[in-house]
């Protein structure tokens, strides 16, 4: 084999190898970033009601994305997204305030999804749910 043919040879070989390890590295960013692609967008979850106490949330999956289900003090549910509606950060349940927090920005929110302070633009999304025979559906 003549030098120029080696050299050919090994200048594929490292493209070759540089671009499986820059494949390797840029997929599961790639899958992270992405958004989720789901089967689970029409499907209804199920939650029995004794397991949402007075004054607690409880979180879940919906449709490819993040939810929770509160049961506020005075015994109401409402069924919000988890999603803050700033950057997309699920937000956090504050059981001492009785309200959410964004743990990026510091946005609140109410029980009810209603922005009270900090950057997101607009209440989290209101999911509809119906309650029958001890079990809550969502969706």
């Amino acid at each position: 084999m003549e030098k120029g043919g080696r050299r050919k040879f090994l200048g594929i070989c490292l493209g070759g190898c540089v671009a499986g390890i820059a494949a390797a590295v840029l997929y599961p960013v790639y899958r992270y970033l992405a958004p989720r692609s789901g089967s689970g967008a029409t499907a209804r979850v199920e939650i029995p009601e004794k397991d949402v106490p007075e004054g607690e949330a409880k979180f879940f999956e919906y449709g490819g994305s993040s939810a929770v289900l509160v049961r506020k003090r005075d015994g109401s549910l409402v069924a919000l997204s988890a999603v803050c509606t700033h950057l997309g950060c699920i937000v956090q349940w504050e059981k001492d305030t009785q309200g959410f927090l964004c743990p990026c920005h510091a946005g609140h929110y109410t029980p009810d999804g209603v922005v009270t302070s900090g950057p997101p633009p607009k209440p989290l999304t209101k999911l509809p749910f119906t309650v029958a025979n001890g079990s809550i559906r969502i969706g």
